[in-house]
């Protein structure tokens, strides 16, 4: 009886040695690179000062890589690239909310034949056109589509080393944002100036794996699905608007760091 109350301080001891303290949160940065399929999309064009207002019917596009071009001799900006900076500020709970900006290239294919109908120079017109640049036709996002959301993400463990130095987890995401296109086109030869703007809105989910080692570097692989809205776009003499949805495959390399106040909390 004498031997156990003298040890129990020292049971004491070792109850505290268990617990151990640790950052609430965890903050994480990556950078990789994307390849996107779009759906066949509508541009309806209204330029009042030459009496256009036509929608072009059904048009086909695609995207523009880059990095498939020779990612090592060309800035990291220029191919087709995405970064994500978050905040897990419960990871008991799993819970983060993060910035995800999608640098994505649109542009509509050349040589297509594409039905235009409603008034070109006061006239009703139902036809179709050759839309290629032979015949003063391109319309390009091609310095970004660029889609901007702001998401919450949920994550789940799956599986981790006994050391705790690998990680694999499962990421769902959904968001909503602006985008910020930079428009470029030319119709029935006449160009715009082209440069950035806001234009319009975009909502997407996304589901990611993402291997975690040494606990801090991580690489992570998405399935992405957007749909984004566009407005005011600027043509010559005009505005287009247009609207289209997005499947994207994405590839990420990251760090992540634990971060806010401390808690204590027992094994």
């Amino acid at each position: 009886m004498i031997a156990t109350l003298c040890c129990l301080p020292f049971l004491g001891l070792a109850q505290e040695k268990k617990k151990k303290t640790e950052r609430k949160g965890e903050l994480y940065f990556s950078w990789g690179y994307n390849k996107e399929w779009y759906t066949r999309s509508n541009v309806r064009v209204n330029q009042p000062s030459l009496n256009n207002d036509y929608t072009l019917h059904n048009v086909r596009s695609k995207d523009h890589p880059g990095w498939d071009e020779g990612l090592l001799s060309i800035p990291l900006s220029i191919p087709q690239y995405n970064y994500r900076l978050g905040y897990f500020f419960n990871k008991k709970k799993g819970l983060a909310f993060e910035i995800n900006f999608d640098h994505t290239k649109h542009l509509i294919r050349d040589g297509q034949d594409v039905r235009i109908s409603g008034t070109l120079g006061g006239r009703q017109v139902d036809s179709t056109i050759n839309f290629s640049e032979a015949n003063g036709f391109y319309y390009y996002l091609n310095n970004g589509a660029n889609f901007l959301l702001f998401n919450i993400v949920k994550r789940w463990n799956w599986q981790e080393s006994k050391n705790g130095k690998f990680k694999l987890d499962l990421l769902g995401k959904a968001g909503i944002g602006p985008v910020i296109p930079h428009v470029q086109n030319s119709l029935f030869g006449k160009a715009n100036d082209p440069g950035f703007q806001i234009g319009g809105w975009n909502m997407g989910v996304e589901a990611a794996v993402r291997a975690t080692f040494n606990k801090w570097v991580f690489l992570e692989f998405s399935n992405k699905l957007d749909y984004a809205r566009y407005s005011d776009l600027k043509v010559y003499q005009g505005k287009a608007r247009q609207a289209f949805g997005t499947y994207e495959l994405i590839l990420n390399l990251g760090f992540t760091i634990n971060a806010g106040k401390k808690v204590t909390e027992g094994n």
